[in-house]
């Protein structure tokens, strides 16, 4: 009978012990989703700030000389990702190839002026970053005239900041939940050995001694946790990329391991914590009290 009691005492200590750990993967699989799925967000806004053009009109008649010292400047400044230079005849060609009329026939002359094709990058691309760019491009007697897409930018910086303030938002109200879902399954695990917890508070062991060996097995469980939550992360990708064409160059190598150590650091201290604060609730509790817990 007793060997029938203790078999079944360690089958639901590894139930329980199973249970906590898929528990605690599924909370940190949803942890390493948002934080995903944050970096795509920022990654998909960095690249599309980084397409706004920045048209600068180049007068007619400037010497290449001229030109060449403005691109050249415009290649070493800090805001530009892309530099190219379009001439009056090839403005000509592509205004012939997307409109189909060649304004060169009736006026019997190329109207259109050279440019240069400025791509920012993504934390210049803003219309008060741009206002200064301006500022001090019209010192150069060979740019005419500058144009941007001032609404299209308003737009995506709008957007941008209204998403990521949702985005933080559920990360928070996430981290919270996580947290309390992660300790009470923490608690749950170590529920089973508040007795002898007891036990080794009664024959005078220090406190850390006491808590050592179980934050050590949740940081363990926590660590295994992450792991699980990465490889569901890693077949939800797959079924995206199968079933929805995600490409995996949409993900760079920096947001992946990023992520995953967000997972894994969030697993370990979550975990860590949680421990600590469950042995705790034990020792300060009296002999008598631990039955009707």
């Amino acid at each position: 009978m007793a060997h029938y009691k203790t078999k079944k005492k360690k089958y639901f200590l590894k139930n329980v012990h199973f249970t906590a750990t898929f528990s605690m993967a599924l909370v940190l699989f949803l942890i390493g989703m948002i934080a995903l799925i944050s970096f795509l967000v920022k990654d998909m806004a960095n690249s599309m700030k980084e397409n706004i053009n920045l048209s600068i009109i180049i007068q007619d008649g400037i010497p290449q000389n001229d030109i060449d010292y403005v691109k050249s400047v415009l290649d070493r400044s800090a805001f530009s990702k892309s530099v190219a230079f379009i001439s009056k005849e090839q403005a000509l060609k592509e205004h012939v190839d997307n409109l189909g009329d060649n304004p060169e026939d009736f006026l019997g002359f190329n109207p259109l002026l050279a440019s240069i094709e400025v791509k920012l990058k993504s934390e210049y691309a803003n219309n008060d970053s741009i206002k200064k760019i301006e500022e001090k491009l019209k010192k150069f007697p060979a740019i005419q005239q500058m144009f941007y897409q001032k609404d299209v930018i308003t737009m995506v910086n709008d957007n941008i900041k209204k998403v990521t303030v949702i985005l933080l938002g559920l990360a928070a109200i996430l981290l919270l939940i996580s947290f309390v879902l992660i300790n009470n399954t923490v608690r749950l695990s170590i529920y089973s050995n508040r007795f002898l917890i007891n036990t080794m508070k009664l024959v005078g062991a220090d406190r850390w001694f006491i808590r050592r060996p179980y934050i050590a097995k949740s940081v363990m469980n926590g660590i295994f946790a992450a792991l699980i939550a990465l490889v569901l992360l890693s077949v939800l990708i797959y079924y995206l990329q199968y079933n929805y064409g995600l490409q995996w160059s949409m993900i760079s190598w920096q947001t992946g391991l990023i992520t995953a150590g967000i997972v894994i650091v969030a697993g370990v201290l979550l975990t860590a914590i949680s421990s600590f604060f469950a042995v705790n609730r034990y020792l300060r509790m009296r002999t008598d009290d631990m039955y009707f817990v």
